[in-house]
């Protein structure tokens, strides 16, 4: 028994220093975007260096994101940030999972919260875009201007929508999300907010299955054969929807400890974290495989 006053010791996962430390024993990789490969101002040159080697070695990378537009946006956003196309073989995202969510429901008329710059998310689906009045549903993309706006901004709107109990289908699940050195809120804030009111909302992105199925569906097409989850690798920032995600649908994790999480693991520009912190973060969490500040060789 720990003598009164003293603090058990809590065990961090372990820290590696490169992915080539265990790159072949895995098959798949499926790696967050945002957070590991770029902060949404510039890429991570490492990052993407040690996913181009993974696929050398033959590996399939499958780029796994919670941003809300079709993956081809993403693609197009990676490139002029500087992310090579060797650095990965697909892209999937909770917008192409929100596609199929509205392909489900024709005709519908939406609501969309969120930027002009997401209503291509609707592009060739049989929808109507209407007023909150008018609705039948409710498709979040994100805060209107997340440079200043909170959820508490949104009280008045969700109130609202759970008045009218409309379904509230959130197309990126993240809380906050990096930009540069500062953290912005995300669709998922606004859909937890709605839940907090009692409004239901559908996620379409990670933690969630939908967008796992996703992936490995298009992962197998590649490689054209049935991946096991024993050799699958997810990598992310976020230990509720990356890591978290990874270890429902069953397969290890690698955790970038410099992304959201690096004020409270004083992991800031991929400092080494600090040991206590992060063994307080996995307190009564799956751990992951390893831990490194930011994703390398």
């Amino acid at each position: 028994m720990a003598e009164t006053g003293t603090r058990t010791p809590l065990h961090a996962p372990p820290l590696v220093e490169g992915l080539s430390a265990f790159a072949g024993d895995y098959d798949l990789i499926l790696c967050d975007v945002w957070g590991v490969l770029h902060n949404g101002v510039a890429s991570f040159p490492a990052a993407c260096e040690a996913l181009t080697k993974v696929r050398a070695g033959g590996a399939t990378v499958v780029l796994v994101s919670n941003a809300p537009r079709p993956n081809r946006f993403i693609m197009g956003m990676l490139d002029g940030l500087g992310v090579p196309r060797t650095a990965y073989d697909a892209i999937v995202t909770s917008g192409d999972v929100t596609r199929d969510m509205l392909e489900a429901r024709p005709g519908a008329r939406v609501y969309h919260l969120g930027p002009a710059r997401d209503v291509g998310t609707f592009d060739g689906l049989d929808l109507t875009l209407a007023s909150l009045e008018d609705a039948d549903l409710v498709v979040c993309t994100g805060l209107l201007d997340d440079d200043v706006e909170t959820p508490e901004d949104y009280a008045d709107a969700l109130a609202a929508m759970k008045a009218r109990e409309l379904p509230f289908i959130c197309a990126n699940p993240d809380l906050v999300v990096e930009r540069g050195d500062k953290l912005i809120f995300c669709a998922g804030a606004i859909a937890q907010a709605y839940e907090q009111i009692g409004g239901k909302a559908y996620w379409c992105g990670k933690p969630y299955r939908p967008i796992y199925d996703t992936a490995f569906a298009r992962a197998e097409v590649i490689r054209g054969e049935v991946v096991e989850r024993a050799r699958v690798l997810g990598i992310g920032d976020a230990l509720r929807t990356d890591i978290a995600g990874a270890n429902d649908a069953g397969f290890d994790s690698l955790f970038i400890s410099g992304g959201i999480h690096a004020q409270e693991l004083k992991s800031i520009d991929g400092a080494v974290p600090d040991t206590e912190s992060l063994a307080d973060l996995f307190t009564g969490h799956a751990h992951p495989r390893g831990v490194m500040p930011r994703l390398a060789w």
